[in-house]
């Protein structure tokens, strides 16, 4: 059985970094694949970039230029570098992992990317 630990999720605004990071809970051997999905409100599951024996990647054509999937620096592990994030990029980052042909899910993390800008704010005081 295969556990991964999700973490880095949160909120952003449009135009920001993100860094998602899943690990395996435990060192073993046989896995060839991880991946992260999303789910959107509404929208079905999808890939998102997939690393396969530590070096070949794909990603979704939606992602491709912003994020960059690589291998953590513990073994079975994946990061997700995300950049220049859209609003259309919330929703739900799942870890994938696979080995000997099984499918391992991590329980998701929460991505928001949120529009508009904030203004520098103005004083407001009141006297007694």
């Amino acid at each position: 059985q295969v556990q991964l630990a999700e973490s880095g999720g949160g909120s952003v605004q449009a135009g920001g970094s993100l860094k998602l990071s899943c690990a395996a809970s435990t060192r073993i051997l046989g896995i060839s694949e991880m991946a992260w999905y999303r789910q959107a409100p509404g929208k079905q599951r999808e890939l998102v970039a997939r690393i396969f024996e530590g070096l070949q990647t794909t990603y979704a054509d939606s992602v491709q230029g912003r994020f960059t999937i690589s291998e953590g620096a513990a073994k079975n592990a994946v990061d997700l570098e995300m950049d220049n994030l859209k609003p259309e990029d919330t929703g739900v980052y799942c870890c994938y992992a696979r080995r000997l042909g099984v499918p391992f899910w991590g329980q998701g993390t929460q991505v928001t990317v949120y529009s508009g800008s904030w203004g520098q704010g103005t004083q407001v005081t009141v006297s007694p």
